[in-house]
């Protein structure tokens, strides 16, 4: 056994529904502006450029249902609903017609975001961590088998307060879950453990704490958290 001069951290991990056993996770990785209402409601050309990326940390999860408190030095805290990728087979330079065979399953996630600092960091050409990769800023639902999914199609929706705040459909997708994949590989070398929140549609709005965020991910399920 390693001497480690400080406990290692703990595991992170989100459920798998129906089973006892968990996935654990190594790295987060996000996709920005990945629909086109979004990105257009963002301020940015929805055309077709390449990917971009930033990451929260893999202890950022919040899952099980549980609440997400909400976060210090922001007075704006915005909700991103995404469906999320756990990635079961690493690899380097995927082929997009290879990638779906790195898929261990697929969840519904919610990038929650400080937008005031995110925001500031954007005016500044500074990096978004502070805005994205917060505590605790990644509430997810349980992980289903990839077998019998089309990440292609399927309504994503969230409600806040038991109203619809964000509708799409993953057809809508700018760049597809196949596409993603295939080109993050080519920037790292994905590992399993490894997951990508695919984007968010338009709609994204300000939460405040009492609100009860619930989204769903056609065909895999459902994420659900307070702001407490």
């Amino acid at each position: 056994m390693p001497d480690y001069v400080i406990a290692p951290p703990a595991v992170s991990a989100v459920p798998i529904r129906g089973s006892d056993q968990l996935f654990p996770v190594r790295r987060i990785f996000c996709v920005g502006r990945n629909y086109a209402e979004h990105a257009i409601e963002m301020g940015s050309d929805p055309t077709r450029e390449p990917p971009f990326y930033f990451t929260k940390p893999f202890d950022a999860l919040v899952t099980g249902g549980a609440a997400m408190p909400y976060p210090p030095a922001s007075k704006s805290l915005h909700h991103e609903m995404e469906l999320v990728v756990a990635i079961g087979t690493g690899g380097a330079a995927i082929k997009v017609e290879d990638a779906l065979k790195h898929v261990w399953g697929y969840c519904c996630g919610l990038d929650m975001t400080r937008r005031d600092l995110q925001n500031e960091a954007k005016k500044t050409g500074r990096p978004w961590d502070m805005g994205k990769g917060f505590d605790l800023s990644a509430p997810m639902g349980d992980l289903i088998p990839a077998a019998g999914f089309d990440p292609s199609r399927g309504k994503i929706e969230l409600k806040v307060n038991g109203k619809t705040t964000q509708v799409s459909d993953l057809s809508k997708l700018i760049w597809s879950v196949p596409e993603v994949i295939s080109n993050l590989s080519h920037l790292v070398t994905l590992a399993p453990g490894d997951l990508i929140m695919t984007g968010t549609p338009e709609g994204v709005a300000a939460v405040v704490r009492g609100d009860v965020l619930e989204g769903t991910v056609e065909g895999v399920g459902h994420v659900r958290t307070t702001i407490v």
